[in-house]
């Protein structure tokens, strides 16, 4: 706040819309903070701009380095607190609040399975994905509070970044997930639980608790991903550049600056008295 609401004010930002713009500058320096980390995190590992063969030969990852665990676990402690404040109804609902919770909540499940089956390394590979897109989400929006007309090129470029890691990378995890699970080693399944290779059932229950999550994230990606393009494409054909979720929203903050002004105005009006 005493950074970024003096740069709403410098930046001639009406006042009912200073909130949301610190709450994105915060989100695109968290969001660059973690997606940098987590591409740091990555880089040292043998998934490596997303091989994802290394995500099953090299299985179990039984020891994890100090850095991938903390990353990790601050990753699972984030999410667990957005679906607290959603539950809770801290921050007023938007239009897509069943959509949120249900993706915390799956995160939190693909989180959960992925650290207790050691298969981490997906677990990266996805928050990596979740955490660049987001940068440039949260900065289209910045820039949109700023100039809407300055806001399209910047939110096209995060169309373009969304689709490649969001889409194109997730499903490309998620055919790994579906072909290459067999690329683990029999020695790593007998070590890692001496019950897998005598029960086949296990050993699918497990590929699909990675599946699912996984999947149904990109569900729900999808419905985002229709409100982006419908976005995008009312911004290229010169109709206002506004987030789809946020309609209730926007409303209040014009009745705010309306608001302000008349107080202004009244203020005005009683020291001419």
């Amino acid at each position: 706040m005493y950074i970024l609401a003096p740069l709403s004010r410098a930046l001639g930002i009406p006042r009912g819309k200073t909130e949301r713009f610190t709450e994105q500058g915060y989100a695109v320096a968290y969001f660059g903070f973690f997606g940098a980390l987590g591409i740091y995190v990555m880089s040292g590992l043998p998934i490596w701009w997303y091989n994802t063969a290394a995500m099953w030969d090299t299985f179990p990852v039984l020891e994890m380095p100090a850095l991938l665990k903390a990353y990790y676990l601050l990753q699972f402690s984030y999410w667990l607190q957005q679906t607290i404040i959603l539950a809770a109804r801290v921050e007023k609902p938007r239009k897509d609040f069943k959509e949120l919770v249900a993706h915390h909540v799956v995160t939190l499940w693909l989180i959960g399975w992925s650290y207790l089956t050691t298969l981490t390394y997906i677990g990266v590979a996805i928050f990596v994905t979740m955490d660049v897109s987001d940068i440039f989400l949260a900065l289209a929006k910045c820039v949109n509070y700023v100039s809407e007309s300055a806001s399209v090129p910047v939110f096209a470029f995060f169309v373009c970044v969304w689709t490649y890691m969001r889409h194109y990378l997730n499903l490309k995890i998620l055919w790994s997930v579906w072909y290459e699970f067999e690329l683990i080693p029999e020695s790593a399944r007998t070590s890692f639980r001496p019950w897998w290779n005598e029960n086949e059932l296990m050993n699918g229950w497990i590929q699909n608790h990675i599946f699912l999550p996984i999947f149904l994230l990109q569900l729900i990606n999808l419905f985002w991903y229709f409100l982006i393009l419908r976005i995008l494409y009312r911004a290229v054909f010169g109709n206002p550049l506004a987030d789809e979720r946020s309609d209730d929203e926007n409303e209040r903050e014009v009745a705010e600056d309306v608001q302000e002004i008349e107080d202004e105005k009244a203020d005005l009006h009683a020291k001419t008295q």
